[in-house]
């Protein structure tokens, strides 16, 4: 890219002179004026041309710590641990000109997207026409099914390079960039499918996985005579069965009633959208910016239901319960569109639960960019500033009830007679400060841990919120990883979500190239949690780690302690 900049630099300064020792033969103050003329709007045009070409960086880019991509620093990246995949686009070693992006025309009406369990058969049929032609353009046409199926390859796995930071790559998990990166592919993907049926009225239906009625997947998605249907899916899984929004491959327990998981789904669903993500960073992940290197961080939804539903749809038959299972690979699978519409609007609904109180406002964040291509085969330049308010992007969601807000998780015990029975625990057992040893320790079982919280309690401010944190996560291998998070769990018997011991979970999909190699942080938002066990003035608590699936013999960690969140 520089190299480019200093070849344009070099030839205008060449041209320049050549238009010196030309104009002193020109006897004419005229013609040598519309010469000069002639001569300024080629290197305005060139500076111009340049800059379409240089995928949007400019001298302040280079000094920001905003995210971007560089369009021809694409190569092959891991899919999962042990599979190099490749899905950069054809012709990506060229640069291509781009628009910055621009709203569509606040004249046109707002539309909506709908609960996809209640889409009449005449929508259903529009989008399966729509999905038909999108799978039958060529390879070659960035419209094309396939191709948009890679887009997620390409941002989900380090495939391209950081702008103007070629030792970094550009993943979108485990950050502050999931929200909106995901935002932009779909809101792309939803107006190609518009233009396919030259339908600007049409949107995508969302997958409402958290309201009972909504659980299941959607008819329409199992019916082998349509564009929805994909093989590669756990068809244990089809409905009438619920979704398992906590679910872990080693838990799958089809003898669990449908009332039974919906019931467990709603309070897990207070905890991930209510108690435990009270702040920003809880909510949305880390803040990952350029110069810093990758954090690695999720926030709540992220990590689950995000994760554990893109598992619980894969195929039990694939090494990485492809196709959903894996991030390389989800996006093949039509469902991906309809789950990430209700992450959005999940999105859209914390932040109504919130007041918009919590929303971020670091330019670093807004400024962060990505490319898609258009119904109109553009490419565009989308920063995150950019689609931040749906209505003028042209969309809104139908509103639906909220039930898991009123599914507060109670107590497995009464907090008085937990308390008596964890005192005849720790009497006859004591659970001291755990050794994690510099090289972290092995989630081989149950790990239960004392940890302290008496030095900051009396300091901690009213509008924190309490956070414990595993740090130091290191996860080997190529399997789906799960562990749930409890805090002064006096009945082992009673250990599951719908329970208000019940912390969080970390849900963990391997691949996405070797920065989500690095260890990642777990933090689990507590205030309202300890309030509820009547342990908010305790000195310490009990944290317990509960291994979900075999496979976190993989998982290391360096430790657990108690943090505040401003």
């Amino acid at each position: 890219m520089a190299e480019r900049k200093w070849i344009l630099i070099v030839s205008l300064a060449f041209i320049v002179l050549v238009s010196s020792s030309t104009s002193r033969i020109m006897k004419s103050s005229q013609l040598q004026y519309s010469y000069m003329g002639e001569l300024t709007s080629m290197i305005l045009g060139k500076l111009r041309f340049w800059a379409t070409f240089n995928n949007g960086v400019d001298d302040n880019a280079a000094k920001s710590r905003a995210i971007g991509p560089n369009m021809t620093a694409c190569h092959h990246s891991y899919g999962r641990p042990d599979l190099l995949v490749y899905c950069c686009p054809p012709g990506f070693e060229k640069s291509v000109p781009f628009v910055d992006f621009e709203f569509p025309d606040p004249r046109s009406l707002v539309r909506l997207r709908r609960p996809a369990h209640l889409l009449n058969e005449s929508y259903i049929a529009k989008y399966n026409k729509a999905l038909s032609i999108m799978k039958s353009l060529p390879y070659d046409d960035p419209r094309s099914f396939a191709r948009q199926a890679e887009l997620h390859c390409q941002f989900c796995t380090g495939a391209y390079e950081q702008l103007n930071h070629s030792d970094s790559s550009v993943n979108i998990h485990r950050t502050w960039l999931f929200f909106p990166w995901h935002r932009m592919m779909i809101y792309f993907h939803e107006r190609i499918l518009g233009s396919l049926i030259d339908d600007d009225s049409f949107r995508l239906p969302f997958w409402a996985w958290d309201i009972p009625e909504g659980m299941p997947i959607p008819d329409y998605y199992v019916n082998k005579k349509l564009a929805f249907f994909h093989t590669e899916r756990d068809f244990s899984h089809f409905p009438p069965r619920v979704a398992d929004l906590a679910y872990s491959t080693d838990q799958n327990h089809p003898h669990v009633s449908n009332d039974e998981q919906t019931d467990v789904n709603l309070k897990f669903m207070h905890t991930q959208m209510v108690s435990g993500a009270r702040k920003t960073e809880l909510f949305m992940g880390c803040a990952y910016k350029a110069h810093d290197g990758y954090c690695n961080s999720p926030g709540t939804i992220e990590s689950a239901p995000h994760n554990t539903l893109h598992t619980w749809i894969g195929s039990s038959f694939n090494p990485g319960r492809e196709d959903m299972g894996k991030f390389y690979s989800a996006a093949k699978d039509p469902i991906f569109y309809a789950h990430h519409s209700n992450i959005d609007r999940l999105w859209e609904v914390w932040r109504e639960i919130n007041d918009q109180r919590l929303d971020i406002t670091d330019p670093d964040w807004l400024d962060s960019f990505f490319f898609f291509y258009d119904e109109n085969l553009k490419l565009v330049k989308s920063k995150v500033r950019d689609v931040l308010d749906i209505t003028k992007l042209g969309y809104s969601y139908e509103e639906v009830d909220h039930p898991w807000l009123s599914h507060r998780p109670p107590p497995s015990v009464p907090p008085k007679q937990a308390r008596q029975m964890l005192k005849l625990k720790e009497n006859k057992k004591p659970v001291l400060a755990s050794d994690f040893r510099p090289d972290g320790r092995v989630l081989d079982g149950i790990i239960t841990v004392k940890v302290s919280r008496s030095m900051k309690r009396e300091s901690k401010e009213e509008e924190e919120e309490e956070a414990i944190v595993v740090y130091g996560i290191k996860v080997k291998g190529n399997d789906y990883v799960k562990f749930d998070v409890y805090v002064n769990l006096s009945d082992e018997t009673k250990m599951n979500p719908k329970f208000r011991e019940f912390a969080g979970t970390f849900a963990h999909i391997p691949g996405g190239g070797d920065a989500m190699k690095k260890k990642v942080k777990l933090k689990l938002g507590i205030s309202e949690l300890l309030k509820d066990l009547e342990a908010d003035e305790d000195e310490s608590i009990r944290v317990t780690l509960l291994p979900m699936t075999v496979t976190c013999t993989n998982v290391s960690i360096e430790g657990i302690q108690i943090d505040y969140i401003k």
